[in-house]
């Protein structure tokens, strides 16, 4: 699969339930999180897409040519003035991880976020997820906390980072 082949679009039947499997394809093996994380990214996404709003929220999908969604990420402006737009469910299937499809997501969150003009942005996650942080700083977001703490496991910690403009 090559980036060249993916197409990136909006919700479609079903994105919700296969960024749920992509979600826990990767972190139940990887990192133990079960039903606990799996109810809760259900609940937030349910909660999510049933107040998008075009005008304010990012729903992005990486489509292969099958129409199966390899990777996701979404932004969720509903404070984008106050705390700031939350980057959330950035995911990518196993197959597709390592070809520059996470770079591409990222390019046009930054895209969205600047025509939006929203001046901060931030996103919630855990050490040791270490190409996704390597993203995160070439993107312009710097880690501005980290508790014991987290809301998935009880077992990884929480880390925030923010991207200022």
């Amino acid at each position: 699969m090559r980036v060249t082949d993916i197409v990136f679009d909006g919700w479609r039947p079903g994105a919700i339930a296969q960024s749920l499997a992509l979600h826990m394809d990767y972190y139940a093996p990887a990192w133990g999180f079960g039903l606990r994380f799996e109810s809760k990214l259900a609940a937030e996404m349910g909660e999510f897409h049933g107040r998008f709003d075009p005008a304010r929220d990012l729903y992005l999908g990486a489509w292969d040519p099958d129409g199966v969604l390899c990777a996701t990420i979404s932004v969720d402006g509903i404070d984008a003035r106050g705390e700031g737009a939350h980057l959330r469910w950035f995911v990518a299937a196993t197959r597709a991880r390592g070809r520059g499809l996470g770079g591409a997501l990222m390019r046009r969150v930054d895209a969205f976020l600047d025509d939006r003009g929203y001046a901060r942005a931030y996103l919630t996650t855990f050490a040791g997820l270490d190409a996704a942080r390597a993203l995160y700083d070439r993107h312009g977001y710097a880690l501005v906390a980290e508790e014991k703490a987290d809301p998935w496991s009880g077992t990884v910690g929480l880390q925030r980072f923010e991207r200022r403009r």
